[in-house]
């Protein structure tokens, strides 16, 4: 059986903070081989002081440009483009972005919901799978378990509405389970399965917590299976080749 468990308490969250006592200050008991922390990437960049004041970023022309027909603000967009590799698609109210670490989402993850202040925005992480390996190695040291760590972010989807919380970095989880070449219930080989673990866990942790709440961490036990000793790849394996994006 699977459970996820959002933990409560945990306090506004400042540049410099240590997410690992803060995580363990709010855990319902001693972290155990197998567990799995999935981390809202709010947390870890407000930690990173991954923050911009719009007072202070210039737009320019190819801000302005965008944000126009979308009704945005130029500044916000100027760091949207500060954040991107390629814009994908622009339309309307959304500006699809590549972002440097190579996730396509929109508004290169630049937000500001949740954020303390409206001239105030939050970006990703610089290297999230980074974030996630320091936040293991530092929970191994102080409790000498070394759970897996999932950073989540919501992003759209494609071929269908709403969003869905998925894996932007990773440390201690395998990304996929691949099931190829493997026989199904009937027998019959496997040629397409691969699972992907790590976003079925940040969903499952999404489902678990309250929006409009302050749960920005859950414990999942019961994916001892998918946890690694070693850190692993991080988010990579998720990540679809170029060559076979369907949409572009």
């Amino acid at each position: 059986m699977i459970s996820a468990l959002p933990l409560e308490g945990l306090p506004e969250i400042s540049a410099g903070a240590d997410l690992a006592e803060v995580i363990l200050t709010a855990l319902p008991d001693a972290l155990r081989s197998g567990d799995v922390l999935v981390i809202a990437h709010k947390v870890i960049s407000k930690a990173e002081g991954r923050t911009r004041l719009l007072s202070q970023v210039s737009p320019g022309p190819r801000a302005r440009e965008l944000a126009a027909p979308a009704g945005k603000d130029p500044r916000l967009v100027q760091v949207v483009l500060d954040e991107t590799r390629e814009v994908v698609r622009a339309a309307g109210s959304v500006i699809v972005c590549e972002t440097r670490h190579g996730f396509v989402c929109a508004n290169a993850g630049v937000d500001q919901s949740n954020v303390p202040g409206d001239e105030t925005v939050l970006m990703l992480p610089v290297d999230p799978d980074a974030s996630a390996r320091k936040l293991r190695s530092r929970l191994s040291d102080l409790t000498g378990c070394a759970p897996g760590i999932v950073i989540s972010d919501s992003f759209g989807r494609a071929w269908r509405t709403g969003q869905v919380d998925v894996a932007i970095g990773l440390a201690g989880i395998r990304a996929l389970d691949d099931w190829r070449g493997l026989p199904d219930a009937q027998g019959r080989e496997m040629h397409a399965t691969v699972i992907a673990v790590a976003d079925l866990l940040a969903g499952t942790a999404d489902l678990s917590r309250r929006k409009d709440g302050s749960q920005p961490v859950v414990l999942i036990r019961g994916a001892e299976r998918h946890v690694t000793a070693e850190d692993g790849p991080g988010v990579a394996p998720l990540l679809r080749e170029r060559a076979l994006d369907l949409f572009r």
